[in-house]
């Protein structure tokens, strides 16, 4: 039951995603058959339904109007391997730490684009070689605004109040559905027996085809794998953002985990197959996972039901979509812009920290103004950008001269009774750094080492605080060596971690420091301190 329900559910989206992305609509019905059959029979997630979804639709529609349906056909490929080798390198942990407000705001962005392009099927304006760009394709319809179409607009907006609408009346028959069989209904009487005009359909704008495809082969070249080797990547990584987001939601309600990296190749999979039948590029979807789980599916029985219910639908029923408003299509669309848009999670974003929001207004901006691959890859670097300032700014570089403070939380391994404050031997001076040692970091100890104004015997640096250093830290470490060496001074490190220690073995920085100057605490750090600088007074004194 839950397959039958979810297929019922998933016909006037594999439609609507169809023909928003710029193909027929068969091809969304085969892509939701194959993919959601994939899906199901190989994925990671019991529960979990494939297939065409909002998301990729400004990406499709960008492909073909670049390099036409051959050039999908290539780019779903190659998002398919690249998802297959996610999976196979398990990186499906790796996907889920892409920040929220990344998501938030390309989500945001891929809504508003939605919507965009179905004003003009909404109002039907009946424009065509609209701008592709968001701002000039605004200004073409608002200044058609006297051109609309009132029977039309009737429709679309008919469809939108039925979706709304019938959730409140049933919950087993979804409100696209309805608003799809009413409209389709009342569409045909006003043009049959009202007399009115200019109400296109899907079959005025495509020839439906029952046919099941044949295989297409692509026709790959070098020059053509490095064009849309970008858009390939979007897909993937957005097909396993959505794909995994998705099966995340589905083991909150029914208390499973699934398993990421199989999931990523099963997206592969099918990713990889439904190109050659001329589909379109396939994910988990939440709206029709959901679905399943609250009509009681629980294995994947249910999804590969639900593809069934779809190729049944494209075999005996496909003729029948020709007479559905595209004005309905665009109330669809319209309503699922409006639910992915996420406005409330975008809403509360901003009254988080202001790099959040920040990060969360460049994605959403570039998505709508420029295309998706770059508001990730901007968002991306922007956000790690915010990430190590943050890292930075919280980073602290602690000098102490005179006396060093000791907490009763005990001080590299080593417990005092209660906070204490440990007199430093004359000649040595204590730097600590509280947080990791990286590129962020390195620098700014230089610079406080080098600011000294009167040159110490030792240099202690405690490093307790510091669970890791990369190779920019290394540099430093061994540029503070040179410079303790030209001085004439001791460098000492205190509180070593198993971690850095290995990294201070395998850079050949312990061999160069010596094995004694690396301690294990402050108090065999200060001892060490003090021997050398009596050997030292000795030497002197000879």
């Amino acid at each position: 039951l839950a397959g039958l329900i979810v297929g019922i559910v998933a016909l006037p989206m594999a439609i609507a995603f169809a023909i928003a992305s710029g193909v027929s609509p068969e091809v969304g019905l085969i892509t939701a058959v194959l993919g959601g059959f994939i899906v199901s029979a190989l994925g990671g997630s019991s529960v979990q339904i494939g297939g065409p979804t909002g998301a990729f639709i400004i990406i499709v529609l960008g492909i073909i109007g670049e390099y036409g349906q051959g050039g999908l056909l290539i780019a779903t490929l190659m998002a398919g391997i690249l998802l297959f080798l996610m999976g196979a390198l398990r990186l499906g942990s790796l996907i889920k730490f892409i920040p929220y407000p990344i998501i938030l705001g390309f989500t945001a962005g891929i809504a508003v684009t939605i919507f965009t392009t179905q004003v003009n099927d909404l109002l039907g304006l009946g424009l065509t070689g609209l701008p592709k760009e968001f701002i000039p394709k605004w200004g073409v319809l608002l200044n058609s605004l006297g051109q609309v179409h009132l029977p039309t607009l009737a429709i679309g907006v008919g469809s939108i109040i039925l979706i709304q609408l019938t959730p409140r009346l049933t919950k087993v028959i979804p409100g696209s559905l309805v608003a799809i069989i009413v409209m389709t209904i009342v569409a045909y009487l006003l043009k049959e027996y009202g007399g009115v005009t200019g109400l296109d359909t899907i079959g005025d704008r495509y020839t439906i085809s029952t046919k099941l495809p044949e295989l297409v082969a692509p026709e790959l070249s070098w020059e053509t794998i490095q064009r849309l080797i970008g858009p390939a990547f979007t897909i993937a990584l957005l097909g396993a953002i959505e794909s995994l987001l998705s099966a995340s939601v589905a083991d909150g309600v029914i208390g499973e985990r699934h398993r990421s990296n199989t999931e990523l190749l099963a997206q592969g999979v099918a990713n990889v197959v439904v190109p050659f039948f001329g589909g379109i590029p396939v994910t988990g979807a939440i709206a029709r996972t959901m679905t399943n789980i609250n009509n009681g599916g629980r294995s994947p029985i249910a999804g590969m039901t639900h593809a069934v219910v779809l190729l049944l639908i494209f075999l005996f029923l496909m003729p029948l979509m020709s007479y559905i408003p595209m004005a309905c299509l665009s109330g669809v669309l319209v309503v699922i812009s409006y639910n992915m848009s996420g406005w409330r999670s975008v809403r509360a974003s901003f009254k988080g920290p202001r790099s959040d929001a920040a990060v969360l207004t460049v994605t959403f901006l570039l998505t709508v103004l420029f295309d998706l691959t770059i508001a990730i890859e901007i968002g991306l670097l922007l956000s790690m950008l915010l990430f190590m300032r943050r890292m930075v700014e919280s980073t602290k570089i602690l000098v102490s001269r005179d006396a060093l403070q000791l907490h009763a939380s005990g001080d590299d391994g080593h417990r005092a009774p209660t906070e204490a404050v440990l007199q430093l031997p004359q000649g040595v001076e204590v730097y600590e750094i509280d947080g990791p040692f990286f590129f962020g970091i390195a620098n700014r100890l230089e610079e406080v080492v080098l600011a000294t104004k009167q040159r110490p015997e030792v240099r202690i640096l405690r490093l307790r605080h510091v669970p890791f250093m990369d190779s920019t830290a290394v540099r430093n470490l061994r540029m503070l060596l040179d410079t303790a060496r030209s001085e004439g001074t001791q460098l000492i490190l205190s509180g070593v971690r198993p971690e850095v220690h290995n990294t201070l073995q395998t850079t050949g920085i312990a061999d160069l420091l010596g094995e004694s100057y690396i301690c294990s605490n402050i108090h065999q750090a200060l001892a060490v301190a003090e021997q050398y600088i009596e050997a030292k007074k000795t030497n002197e004194d000879r």
